[in-house]
This record gives structure tokens, sequence and C-alpha cells, in this order.
């Protein structure tokens, strides 16, 4: 059986890795990815602490946020894919149309 602390460091570390992608990438699609792997992360902990306690909470907060990913999925590509056809672009810091003007 694999040690609770384990699980936690693994997630952290997928936490870590997401959270440099979002800060350093400018690609929409990557830093997209990056926020899908911070969410993998909270389940992790979420289902590592179910396992630990027996409790079935963790899982059905999980499966709650595997259902939020997915439609955060579904309308950031949409999205992504509007800005690409209208700007040619997914880089974010040539999309400067949602930008609040200073």
């Amino acid at each position: 059986m694999v040690p609770l602390n384990w699980y936690l460091l693994l997630a952290a570390c997928l936490f870590g890795i997401g959270l440099v992608g979002v800060l350093v990438k400018r690609n929409a699609l990557i830093v997209m990815m990056c926020v899908e792997l911070m969410l993998n992360a909270a389940n992790l902990t979420f289902l590592a602490f179910a396992r630990q306690s027996g409790d079935i909470g963790g899982h059905a907060i999980a499966f709650f946020v595997i259902a939020v990913a997915a439609a955060e999925a579904a309308v950031g590509l949409a999205i992504i894919i509007a800005v690409f056809r209208t700007r040619g672009t997914v880089n974010m810091d040539e999309v400067r149309e949602l930008r609040e003007e200073a």
C-alpha cells in the first residue's frame, strides 16, 4: 500500500508544474492544459484523503471537479478556436481584444 505522503507529494509536484505553466507560457492551449493539470492534482489529493479516511466524500468532490473541468475545457476550446479564427494566433500577448485600456 502506497503511503498518503507519496500521493500528496505527487499532487504537489503536478500542481507546481501546472502553476509554472500558467505563469510562464503565453500559448492559450498550453495554459488551459496546465489548468487541467492543477485540477487533476486537486483530484488526486481529494482521492488520497478519501482513501485514507475510507469516506466517499472525496470521490464525490473529485467527480464534481471532473465535471467542471470538462465544461471548462469545452468552453475554453470554443473561445480559443474563435480567437484563432479571427486573429490567427492563440498567443495571449497578441490578443488584446478583451484587455482593459489604461
